[in-house]
């Protein structure tokens, strides 16, 4: 007789315990997955250039870090409030006072773990799984898929080259008639589109979701990072909406992990509770390294010229290699261009671009699951030098490559 308590029994039972829930299942980030294909080949003695993540050449501020060297050398690096430390609250803060004429209370600021972070703790506190959530598309892959591993659903609104690859007002209603929405996500500058919303359409769109009584996210990590005209917070438009941004792109501390939040004052508790839980408080040193980093603009503003030269060589040089239609690159470190003479298949194009060219570049289907088949993001967050030799290996490759 089979014994039911015995080693096929536990088997069976682990195996239950171990299935993946659910919600795990999402889609990769396939940029990340771009990225592990790159690093194979560069730790088999190819030479990758590397247009597919967002990561800055530079290094983060000298003042910054500076300000880490110095707290390590104090020893302590302990817990802080969940908030943030004050220093770095009261330092974004001014940074708003400085940079938009926009009075923040340090008090609505709260430290996060990255913009990444700061997206799960607002929609935790925001959003009850089941509830619709808008986000457009071609748009940055993790909203959607934080938003369905905790339960909500992201509801994608196209955008079209007629508003510039922005949501409107108009749209957002739209979407909204169908079935209410509870809040609505959006990112000046765009990623992978580079595009940006000028004050009147951030304006007239936020106007749209106050009125409908939905929730209202500003993504704001690329600002500092505009080329086409000054981006506008959404902090200086309305406090009730919910400001992330981080110290990742413009600052160049991306493996720093640290961000922040401006959040109504009726978020604050519900957000410190969450974080208290989550994660108990963002790493000390990279609170102090990004207070410091403030301090160091000047940098920054340098490596964003730099950005802006590798710009140039993209928009000049890509048409030439046969690449000529792009969205347009107001701000961000991104050029999204259609492929579509080429390819119907943009994640096979990247693979073998990648295989063959040695040029890693991120298919359009992260970004959109349906147009995306027609489209590339390039990243110019390297060098210029880097930016030349894409340009001139993406020639050779296209002019081998047979349009379909």
């Amino acid at each position: 007789m089979h014994d039911a308590t015995g080693p096929d029994r536990a088997k069976r039972l682990i195996e239950r315990v171990l299935t993946p829930s659910g919600r795990s299942d999402v889609p990769p980030f396939m940029v990340m997955d771009v990225m592990a294909a790159a690093e194979r080949i560069e730790a088999s003695g190819g030479h990758v250039i590397h247009l597919e993540v967002g990561q800055p050449a530079a290094a983060a501020p000298r003042s910054a870090i500076d300000a880490a060297h110095a707290a390590l050398e104090q020893g302590r690096i302990d817990y802080t409030s969940a908030l943030g430390i004050p220093l770095l609250r009261e330092r974004i803060a001014r940074h708003y006072r400085e940079a938009y004429g926009c009075t923040v209370d340090p008090g609505r600021i709260v430290v996060t773990t990255g913009s990444s972070g700061a997206f799960i703790l607002a929609f935790l506190a925001m959003f009850e799984p089941g509830d619709r959530v808008a986000v457009t598309v071609p748009g940055y892959p993790p909203y959607r898929h934080i938003l369905t591993a905790l339960g909500c659903e992201p509801v994608l609104i196209e955008t079209h080259s007629v508003t510039r690859h922005a949501l409107t007002g108009e749209a957002l209603l739209a979407a909204h008639r169908k079935a209410p929405l509870k809040g609505v996500l959006v990112a000046s500058p765009g990623n992978p589109t580079g595009t940006m919303m000028t004050r009147e359409a951030l304006t007239e769109l936020m106007g749209v979701a106050a009125r409908e009584g939905i929730g209202f996210i500003s993504d704001e990590i690329y600002h500092g990072l505009d080329y086409a005209f000054p981006a506008v917070t959404a902090a200086e438009l309305s406090p009730n909406a919910v400001v992330i941004n981080s110290f990742s792109k413009y600052f160049c501390m991306t493996g720093w992990r640290v961000g922040w939040m401006v959040v109504p004052e009726a978020l604050v508790r519900p957000i410190e509770r969450l974080q208290q839980n989550l994660a108990i408080s963002v790493p000390t040193l990279s609170q102090i390294a990004a207070a410091a980093a403030f301090e160091g603009r000047a940098e920054m503003e340098a490596v964003k010229r730099g950005y802006e030269e590798n710009r140039k060589i993209l928009i000049t040089g890509l048409p030439q290699a046969g690449l000529t239609e792009f969205l347009p690159a107001d701000g961000a470190f991104y050029l999204y261009a259609d492929v579509s003479k080429f390819t119907d298949d943009s994640f096979a194009f990247a693979q073998r671009m990648l295989q063959e060219a040695h040029v890693a570049a991120t298919p359009g289907v992260d970004f959109d699951p349906v147009r995306g088949r027609s489209f590339v993001r390039f990243s110019y967050a390297r060098s210029a030098t880097d930016m030349h030799e894409a340009v001139a290996r993406i020639s050779k490759w296209l002019a081998q490559q047979r349009p379909i």
